[in-house]
């Protein structure tokens, strides 16, 4: 019925078009920079190879030089918006406002080029000569767990998946929790009780909703993935980046078998909508914080804290995640938290089935915590 809704639909198809925009945006706002500059005076030539050489080098910044006779008309087409900026001399600036960014680094580097190179002609020195003593190469950079580049996109997708995975449990489990009190307010719940047993009924709505929020993640995952590449925003992926998608999407299913019992049982304690958010506190504080431990966790993936509620249960779900898109997790501590989190749902499925088996038939007032796992035992 949820899957049937025009808002389920909608929503899922606007959720679906942001995930897109967002994953393209870094590259919308980081397109081209293109900029004009005005120069004059001697070293005119000079510092327009040098610029020339920059942009060579940047394929995101374009600069494009005009060339006037003297300080004045520099100036003028300063003033008339012309070009942004003009050198005169290569001693002076002119612009209207303070220039920032990649195009103020590229004037203040070709000018320090150009300088340098003029002094070295006036000490007696040949400037190729001692540009190619200045020419040496890099030390390798090697990382354990990739490269510079790769370890910032690993960061974002770490985040990404932190946030959607915290979205989606909160959203499914909050229809979970509804679902429950619509059908024990109405008392529809009586008559589907005579033909299904509390926990079956329990299990198929666990089930439906899961395979709806399983449904949304694995489309957001997809729209996201493929926008980024196709925009250019991650010309490629970090090597096992599927399989930690593939991760997610198990973790998802964990930690909402977890989430959706523990849900399902505190809202069959009360008969209105209008109590639910005030029972579901507790449980809602304790995704919450599952998901702070889990946010920072992308800039401290080895930390002991990190490292330690990556294995607790119901932390892991969205620590551990973020741990595998970090950095290199080993076999042995994946399936140790997984294992954990399956003993950790079932023990939750199991609470959550009785209390929900002895308090949805009770409507009226709210039911106690007490009382229901008094009748439990």
């Amino acid at each position: 019925m949820r899957g049937r809704t025009k808002g389920y639909r909608y929503g899922l198809l606007v959720t679906a078009v942001l995930v897109a925009v967002l994953a393209m945006l870094p590259k919308l706002l980081g397109g081209p920079d293109d900029h004009t500059v005005g120069l004059a005076g001697a070293r005119a030539d000079r510092l327009q190879a040098a610029l020339t050489a920059q942009t060579a080098q940047d394929d995101d910044l374009s600069i494009t030089v005009t060339r006037y006779p003297d300080e004045a008309a520099a100036r003028a087409a300063v003033a008339a918006g012309d070009v942004e900026a003009a050198i005169v001399d290569d001693a002076k600036v002119i612009s209207t406002t303070v220039l920032g960014g990649r195009f103020a680094v590229a004037l203040d580097t070709a000018h320090r080029m150009v300088t340098t190179e003029h002094n070295l002609t006036t000490a007696g020195l040949d400037p190729a000569k001692v540009a190619q003593a200045q020419q040496v190469a890099p030390m390798a950079r090697v990382t354990l767990n990739g490269t510079g580049e790769d370890a910032d996109v690993r960061s974002v997708i770490a985040m990404a998946l932190v946030v959607i995975l915290f979205m989606l449990l909160i959203q499914i489990c909050t229809w979970v929790a509804m679902g429950v009190v619509e059908e024990k307010g109405s008392r529809i719940v009586e008559i589907l009780l005579t033909a299904l047993r509390p926990w079956q009924l329990l299990a198929g709505k666990v089930l439906g909703l899961g395979v709806l929020g399983l449904f949304q993640l694995v489309v957001i995952a997809a729209v996201g993935l493929t926008a980024a590449q196709v925009s250019g925003a991650v010309p490629h992926l970090p090597d096992g980046t599927y399989g930690v998608v593939a991760g997610v999407v198990v973790w998802f299913l964990l930690a909402y078998a977890f989430y959706a019992a523990m849900y399902a049982a505190i809202a069959s304690l009360v008969s209105r909508q209008e109590e639910l958010s005030g029972v579901l506190t507790p449980a809602t504080m304790l995704m919450t914080a599952s998901y702070l431990v889990g946010f920072f966790a992308v800039g401290s993936p080895d930390g002991g804290l990190t490292h330690v509620l990556s294995l607790v249960p119901p932390f892991s779900s969205l620590v551990m995640p973020v741990r595998a898109a970090v950095v290199q997790v080993p076999l042995w501590e994946t399936a140790l938290a997984m294992g954990l989190m399956v003993v950790a749902a079932a023990a939750v499925l199991y609470a959550g089935g009785r209390v929900y088996q002895r308090a949805v038939l009770r409507t009226g007032a709210r039911v106690r915590w007490g009382e229901v796992l008094r009748r439990s035992s």
